[in-house]
């Protein structure tokens, strides 16, 4: 395969997501092994939110939420602040080599507003239990948490009512039609694709080159980052997003991405089981009303929002102006929650237990009954794309007949 072969087939095109998500759930056990910690990011969104409020002169340092995920430091110093700076620079490499970066601006005011309120809902939920799309889903359930799978359930059921809530008719936005003298090409200027390409190879070789040059003075950090650029690469080039797996089984049927998921989750599932056996921690959260309720404000704010949180961070370094607004959301929301947290703490999250499925069902028996729970998600989804489309097929027999 000759160089340019290879840049086209692998480089530009966007990849399959089917295996892009298996890729990413064993990069997510590695990353796991190696690090200690899951894949994650609203709870440094949380922090960036406490940085930003320190400056303002205010002692967020003091809230309890705080004194849980910790605000010590920078993100140059937290291993998730690294990985999130990895991913960053992935995903701008990605769109940069597939010349895929053009300034977006939203449609209307109404978008604006959909981003902003979606993504304030949608953090304030994901931090309210703990993890969002990735540490309280993606990556939650293979660490064998008992919150994970509230955290789903309630996730499908927000996402759910979201579909539901935006197709009425207030966010319909009436198509403007624009007079044209000619068609307009939609050929790449190529000088512009060779230049970008370029330009996303130098951030890519210079995240990679600092990430490196972190493992000699802090190896996790340096690895956290080289791991981010992998989630990074993953996620655009696969335009892999939750919110469109969540709301396009509701609304279209499809299921593909959502099927990707679990067998994502299946893959990782037993990567982390060994870690386990070897000595590494899982991390186990609350399995309390705080991942119920969190999990139906998320699935309602990513639907309402358009965006989840490795949505929104591909699409805003392509240039959608909207994604800003969600990522602007999303830190505002996440600091909201860790505002209140002291009030609603105990009654919610702190009275409950952390359940860790290995712990009560034996090691062999949270393995099987993971994949016993991730068998039955899948058998769902295959039932409901078969029912959602024998019912469409239906509707459409009753409209011919009565064209007839």
């Amino acid at each position: 395969m000759t160089w340019q072969q290879f840049k086209q087939e692998y480089l530009v095109r966007f990849w399959a997501p089917m295996p892009a998500v298996i890729a990413a759930g064993i990069l997510s056990t590695y990353y796991f092994g190696l690090t200690g910690t899951f894949w994650a990011v609203t709870g440094e969104f949380t922090r960036w939110g406490g940085h930003l409020l320190q400056f303002l002169g205010a002692e967020p340092e003091t809230w309890g939420y705080f004194k849980v995920i910790g605000l010590q430091g920078s993100p140059l110093d937290r291993i998730d602040g690294m990985m999130i700076i990895g991913m960053f620079g992935g995903c701008i490499a990605a769109a940069l080599w597939a010349n895929n970066v053009k300034l977006r601006m939203p449609q209307s005011r109404i978008r604006i507003a959909q981003a902003l309120i979606g993504g304030i809902i949608a953090g304030f939920g994901a931090r309210l239990a703990m993890g969002c799309n990735l540490a309280a889903f993606f990556t939650g359930i293979p660490q064998f948490s008992l919150h994970a799978w509230f955290f789903a359930l309630a996730t499908a059921a927000g996402s759910y009512f979201g579909a539901r809530f935006t197709l009425l008719p207030m966010f319909r936005i009436p198509i403007k039609l624009k007079k044209v003298n000619k068609a307009t090409s939609i050929k790449q200027d190529e000088n512009q694709a060779r230049r970008r390409f370029r330009i996303g190879m130098l951030v890519f070789l210079g995240i990679v080159g600092w990430g490196l040059l972190t493992m000699f003075n802090a190896p996790k950090l340096g690895i956290a980052m080289l791991c981010g650029v992998g989630f990074g690469l993953l996620i655009e080039r696969a335009q892999i997003c939750f919110t469109s797996a969540f709301r396009d089984m509701w609304i279209t049927g499809r299921t593909h991405m959502a099927k990707a998921i679990i067998l994502g989750m299946a893959v990782s599932a037993i990567g982390i089981y060994s870690y386990v056996q070897l000595g590494v921690p899982p991390k186990i959260m609350w399995a309390g009303p705080n991942a119920v309720i969190g999990g139906l404000l998320f699935g309602f704010g990513i639907v309402l929002a358009g965006g989840c949180e490795t949505g929104w961070m591909y699409r805003a370094v392509e240039g959608q102006v909207h994604f800003w607004w969600v990522g602007l959301g999303n830190v505002l929301g996440s600091t909201l929650l860790a505002y209140y947290w002291d009030d609603i703490a105990q009654p919610l999250a702190t009275n409950w237990d952390k359940v860790n499925l290995l712990t009560s069902f034996g090691d062999k028996g949270g393995l099987l009954l993971t994949y016993v729970l991730l068998g039955l998600s899948f058998g769902a989804m295959l039932l409901w794309e078969k029912r959602f489309f024998a019912r469409k097929a239906k509707r459409d027999e009753q409209l011919l007949a009565e064209a007839a």
